[in-house]
């Protein structure tokens, strides 16, 4: 039996849906059943309750022997990371998989790296068998400019010229399903890109060639940013803790491409070209 957290998630999401496509025996612990409507459709073995909880936690991990782990990032999710790993291991789990982030290095400054690196620690420490996929920036933060992009032909983010291999979520799920199910894996750290390095006037001109019309890329001041995503997130600490992180993007610090996906599943990343097809409906009016 696997055990899922934050199965409805982005990352989670896409696990779930590629552990599913595998048939092996799958358990969520989820907070919201609505949500969480279609895994269960899926077959998948819901457990309702909050990670915070320990008891929850126990309950859900009888029976299991390989474990998912993935946390919102807040100002708890360290303490609630070691919680879930002790837990894990009393219970005799096998492996655990931890979704970290390849900002998560032992000379991290920004908050969330900082907090991922140290959860990573624990986890080597602890003496279960581990393995850490560690992706970057998600293509899917970018459904998040939607409504300018049809309404303006423009994005705006604070990313100056900075450069990063985005990657697909769909992919880091299907490296996390391979991990799961797959051998040789234990004691591995993966750290996921997609196919290319590019600017965010390089999506800005993917968006143009699949659309058909220009699309343009604002540079945003990272103040007028924070003001917007204040809107969103009320958390102090994950405010500046995002508004850091994206800081780091416009300073170059995620200018390289791996081959670890191709490697691992024997195919190529899913290029930000396709990324905009798939989700033409929503970048596109009419």
């Amino acid at each position: 039996m696997i055990l899922l957290t934050g199965a409805t998630g982005k990352c989670g999401s896409a696990a779930a849906a590629a552990l599913a496509g595998k048939g092996v025996p799958l358990r969520a612990l989820v907070r919201d059943a609505g949500k969480a409507a279609g895994l269960k459709a899926a077959g998948v073995e819901l457990v309702i309750g909050d990670v915070t909880d320990p008891d929850t936690v126990r309950g859900a991990l009888v029976g299991v022997d390989k474990a998912l782990l993935i946390l919102p990032n807040s100002e708890q999710q360290l303490a609630l990371e070691k919680q879930f790993t002790d837990l894990a291991k009393a219970a005799a789990v096998r492996h655990l998989v931890k979704l970290s982030s390849m900002e998560a290095v032992a000379s991290a400054t920004a908050p969330i790296p900082r907090v991922h690196w140290a959860s990573e620690e624990y986890i080597r420490a602890c003496g279960l068998n581990w393995t850490m996929v560690k992706p970057n920036f998600f293509m899917q933060n970018l459904l998040a400019n939607a409504v300018t992009i049809k309404s303006m032909h423009k994005f705006f983010m604070p990313m100056a010229d900075g450069t990063t291999a985005m990657s697909d979520t769909r992919d880091i799920g299907a490296v996390i399903a391979e991990v799961l199910t797959g051998e040789g894996h234990e004691g591995k750290n993966y750290e996921i890109t997609g196919p290319e390095l590019l600017s965010f006037h390089d999506v800005a001109d993917r968006f143009s060639e699949v659309l058909g019309v220009k699309i343009e890329y604002v540079n945003q001041p990272p103040a007028a940013f924070r003001e917007q995503l204040g809107k969103f997130i009320s958390s102090k600490w994950h405010l500046d803790a995002v508004c850091q992180l994206f800081a780091e993007i416009a300073e170059g610090r995620l200018n390289y491409v791996t081959d670890t996906f191709r490697q691992l599943m024997g195919r190529d990343p899913i290029s930000l070209r396709q990324f905009i097809t798939d989700h033409k409906a929503v970048f596109q009016t009419g």
